[in-house]
């Protein structure tokens, strides 16, 4: 007898938190567009500069830019294309997606590492074969 109406109690309460919570922390789209512009500014300070810094980009109005980046500001950065060294000045704000490939100092010793490792190994699988037959 009293499980029905402390189930609609519950089923009420749980309703309420869930839309509650999703108001409360619901962003206005200026703030949402703020922190991904931020977020961009960041992973291309992390790419750096250089032929190495590779990006492609896809930007609000639907275009698509590749290449490196070869300038930084605050409000913006340059990308050029290797290939036609056409020169293109991005704004933080208008980038939709953005995909960078840059290794990393430690990336390029670990590669570095394990290539060495490899020819170690090789040469010695070779000694053993030729001395040891």
């Amino acid at each position: 007898m009293i499980k029905k109406p402390l189930a609609m109690v519950l089923a009420g309460l749980l309703f309420t938190t869930v839309l509650g919570a999703g108001t409360a922390s619901a962003n206005s789209k200026a703030e949402r567009q703020a922190r991904f512009t931020e977020k961009v500014r960041v992973s291309i300070a992390k790419l750096g500069t250089g032929n190495q810094a590779l990006v492609a980009l896809k930007l609000k109005d639907k275009t698509k830019v590749a290449g490196y980046i070869s300038e930084v500001s605050a409000d913006s950065f340059v990308v050029v294309h290797p290939k036609f060294g056409t020169v293109t000045s991005v704004k933080y704000a208008d980038v939709a997606q953005a995909k960078g490939n840059n290794l990393g100092t430690g990336a390029k010793i670990a590669i570095g590492i394990g290539i060495g490792a490899g020819a170690v190994l090789i040469i010695l699988l070779i000694y053993l074969a030729c001395c040891t037959g």
